[in-house]
């Protein structure tokens, strides 16, 4: 059995379902609704991956909305203020997946449980309220503290510092393999939702274990 006293979580992806705002996006642009949705999540992250290797750190949500306006320009479309605010604030009403309350309730019980996000504190704290998480979660991290985004160490340190806990003894479960990768060469055991298949990254640091949802998680800390 994984012996471990503790599990962060990242959010975007793994707990909140980012590509529910493909619908969102076709409503407004049925054409090429969804494939703008996912270049801009794609853009999303690589500007958050190059602004920290600029050393020119600005919010999740002033990313968030680059990245928007890159994507929508890359398809040759004009957002009025009202459609390019509600993309926005879609960002502060994503949904939970389904499986994450009953996985969380269950492992509250034997881990201490932290959120360790790109996202801003109060961006993290609204969708943890609305989805009726927040009392799971001993504290909510989140990279504005130090300036820089994931997967850069300093963030992974957060758990650490927080949790007050060597990083052997804590867990790190995410959706993206990218940050997996980041968690697992920091020293974390990690875990990687994997819910569309992708391959592997190949940089040398895999995850400890995988599955395709947080159901499959309670299993790998059981083995």
């Amino acid at each position: 059995m994984v012996q471990l006293k503790a599990l962060a979580f990242d959010a975007f992806g793994t707990l909140f379902d980012v590509h529910a705002i493909d619908e969102l996006c076709a409503s407004f642009f049925p054409d090429v609704g969804v494939a703008l949705s996912r270049r801009w999540r794609q853009k999303q992250l690589e500007y958050t991956w190059l602004r920290s290797l600029m050393g020119q750190y600005v919010s999740f949500e002033q990313v968030t909305d680059e990245a928007l306006r890159y994507a929508a320009a890359s398809f040759g479309l004009v957002l009025t203020p009202t459609v390019h605010n509600h993309l926005l604030q879609a960002y502060q009403t994503l949904r939970s997946f389904p499986e994450v309350p009953s996985v969380l309730q269950k492992l509250a019980r034997r881990y201490a449980l932290v959120v360790l996000s790109n996202g801003t504190a109060a961006q993290l704290q609204t969708l943890l309220q609305r989805s009726n998480l927040e009392s799971y979660f001993a504290a909510v991290l989140s990279a504005e503290q130090v300036q820089v985004f994931k997967p850069h160490p300093r963030v992974y340190a957060l758990a650490e510092a927080a949790l007050q806990l060597p990083r052997g003894e804590i867990g790190f479960v995410s959706a993206n393999g990218w940050d997996v990768a980041g968690a697992a060469a920091y020293g974390y055991w990690t875990f990687w939702v994997n819910r569309y298949g992708r391959p592997d990254e190949t940089l040398g640091f895999s995850a400890a274990a995988v599955g395709q949802s947080l159901v499959d998680l309670e299993q790998a800390l059981q083995t």
